[in-house]
């Protein structure tokens, strides 16, 4: 069996897949459910319903507030309590609608049966109805960019697509919701693939699967071969290496088919591939198949003290607290509660903040994990350069920042960071090198917006 990896940087962190073996289990409805209006990248959504609205399960509550933008369903039955303001995973208030949860009415457009759908018994598919489907049910990036999907299955003329690879990767040292989907619902992330690729025209897909996974590679290496055997579609399960950041979308196409993207604003199509996660494979058929919006997510629940962490299969809009008691509540003493895993989450202020599109994991951290040590002078070891997946200098772009120098930061590419947190994970002198270099790729951002909105008006 042959190893693939990407060819850049790169770290492993000590493994801690506690839940790897917790079959996933259904989460009790929450008595509240908050709906942020922004789970994805792009425009909020706008309200469609307004106080004392009734809703059921499936209902659209927002649409999409723009092109790059996708509309939320409600996943309770209930009456919308107020359309207000809360903490989302960012810290900062959001526009929400909560709805106060009455019973478990779906709408009767869903299907709800668990036969399996092939793509061959539904010629109604075509490329096009399959991208509005789609865009329609409100499919975004389930590995937490929650960039929305049909817009990925729609390249610019300048770009032509070849492939789909679908990211199952998982490379976060404590999350393995995407392994127990994998082993739960094979058949179904199949036919998803085939869909993706039917709706990007495309004949060849690949799975990008890390070796600590060994059983979804064995799996979907075997039903690959009974589902696309004599199909006109190619689809190749692909072994990759443990090394994260290997799920950056750049890093996946390296290691799998071997082309570089190159730096912003190239994007993977830019070389031919489109990069979906496995949570999204799965929300596309759900979607076309089974008329079923986007409203419900794999994540994990993990941390060390946990009494008995777990896999759930839950409602979005379920506050964290409610997944929390579910594993034992809260651990004794200090405590971090981070909405992802511990490189690439964001930490929380609250454990009420709902479960949203993006959310893989909510991972608790001892106060002893999670404290920092003193940040000492940088010793010019070149640690961090070696570990920069993107080809960067942290050291550099974090002194940048410290001095802000917005320009020598644009030169230096801070806007390819991939805030994977290598660096620092890296750093002998534990210097905040990530903590800056967000800092500058955000104003570097900004500057570069306003410079495009600026010569717009000219």
């Amino acid at each position: 069996m042959k190893i693939k990896t990407f060819s850049i940087g790169g770290i492993h962190p000590e493994e801690n897949k506690l839940t790897h073996d917790a079959v996933t289990q259904v989460a009790a409805l929450p008595k509240q459910a908050i709906f942020p209006l922004g789970q994805h990248i792009g425009a909020p959504a706008k309200p469609v319903v307004a106080k004392g609205d009734k809703v059921k399960v499936g209902t659209m509550i927002a649409e999409a507030g723009g092109f790059v933008s996708a509309p939320i369903y409600s996943s309770v039955s209930g009456t919308v309590f107020k359309i207000d303001t809360a903490i989302d995973a960012t810290g900062y208030r959001k526009p929400v609608i909560i709805i106060n949860v009455e019973g478990d009415e779906w709408e009767e457009s869903i299907d709800r049966s668990d036969k399996l759908e092939l793509v061959k018994d539904h010629p109604e598919l075509t490329p096009e109805e399959i991208v509005n489907r789609i865009k329609t049910a409100g499919v975004v990036g389930m590995g937490g960019a929650c960039f929305p999907t049909f817009i990925k299955l729609c390249p610019p003329p300048t770009a032509k697509a070849e492939c789909v690879i679908i990211n199952a990767v998982e490379c976060e040292p404590y999350i393995t919701a995407d392994f127990r989907l994998m082993m739960e619902h094979a058949d179904e992330i199949l036919v998803g693939l085939e869909l993706l690729m039917k709706g990007a025209k495309v004949t060849k897909g690949y799975i990008g699967i890390e070796t600590n996974k060994m059983p979804a590679i064995e799996l979907l290496t075997r039903k690959c071969a009974e589902v696309f055997g004599i199909s006109e579609y190619s689809v190749e399960v692909v072994p990759l290496k443990q090394r994260y950041p290997q799920g950056g979308e750049k890093q996946l196409v390296d290691a799998v088919i071997n082309r570089q993207v190159p730096a912003p604003p190239a994007i993977p199509v830019n070389v031919g591939a489109i990069v979906q996660n496995v949570g999204t494979a799965f929300a596309v058929y759900e979607a076309c198949m089974k008329n079923k919006p986007l409203f419900e997510r794999y994540t994990t629940v993990t941390g060390k003290k946990l009494a008995t962490p777990g896999n759930f299969l839950v409602r979005m809009g379920t506050p964290m607290k409610d997944l929390i008691d579910a594993c034992g509540g809260m651990p004794e003493g200090d405590n971090k509660l981070l909405a992802g895993g511990p490189m690439m989450g964001k930490a929380l202020t609250s454990t009420e903040v709902p479960i949203c599109k993006g959310t893989n994991s909510v991972t608790i951290i001892s106060g002893e994990e999670a404290f920092r040590k003193e940040p000492n002078p940088c010793i010019r070891c070149a640690k961090c350069v070696s570990a920069c997946p993107m080809g960067l200098e942290p050291y550099l772009l974090a002194k940048l920042a410290a001095v802000q120098n917005w320009e020598r930061a644009e030169h230096e590419e801070v806007v390819s960071c991939i805030e994977c947190g290598s660096c620092q994970f890296t750093c002998p002198a534990h210097r905040p090198l990530l903590d800056n270099i967000r800092q500058a790729k955000a104003t570097v951002m900004g500057i570069i917006r306003a410079r495009a909105a600026a010569a717009q008006k000219k």
